[in-house]
């Protein structure tokens, strides 16, 4: 009896949406991208941060993230064993050229975003919070979607 209730589950694995199947790929997907959030968050503040002040300290990242001293410290030293960031005590922290790569990129996934929703009519307060999040889930395809739309708007 066990074994025909487990078959439901296995059989929902891969689904139809909208004649397109689904499968668990997507879970994976953004289980990813949720690991890569942050990162990209905190080299595009670094970047932010280094074009309006001139450098990027760990307690002006703290306050630009909203998050601790500790936490900052901690998150660079993953960023930094990644490649992406340079750290030295008492000395602003710097992107490397993947990290610079990185936060290029993720600056423009999300000026994308926000352009797009602005355009759909979302209020610039409401488009601006979705923009934050929507900009690490959105593929390349969906991205160049948008462009076109945007490049089209007339």
């Amino acid at each position: 009896m066990a074994r025909k209730a487990a078959q439901p589950a296995r059989a929902s694995a891969a689904k139809s949406a909208g004649g397109v199947t689904v499968s668990a790929d997507r879970f994976r997907r953004t289980r990813a991208q949720h690991r890569d959030e942050s990162a990209e968050d905190y080299v595009e503040a670094i970047a932010q941060l280094e074009a309006r002040v001139g450098s990027a300290r760990v307690v002006a990242l703290a306050q630009e993230m909203g998050v601790s001293h500790v936490t900052v410290m901690r998150t660079l030293a993953r960023l930094s064993a990644r490649g992406l960031v340079i750290t030295q005590r008492h000395k602003p922290v710097r992107l490397t050229p993947e990290g610079q790569r990185l936060a290029q990129i993720s600056s423009e996934r999300h000026e994308v975003v926000l352009a797009f929703l602005l355009w759909l009519g979302v209020s610039k307060r409401q488009a601006i919070t979705d923009a934050e999040g929507i900009e690490h889930h959105v593929s390349k395809q969906t991205i160049a979607a948008m462009r076109r739309r945007l490049n089209n708007r007339g």
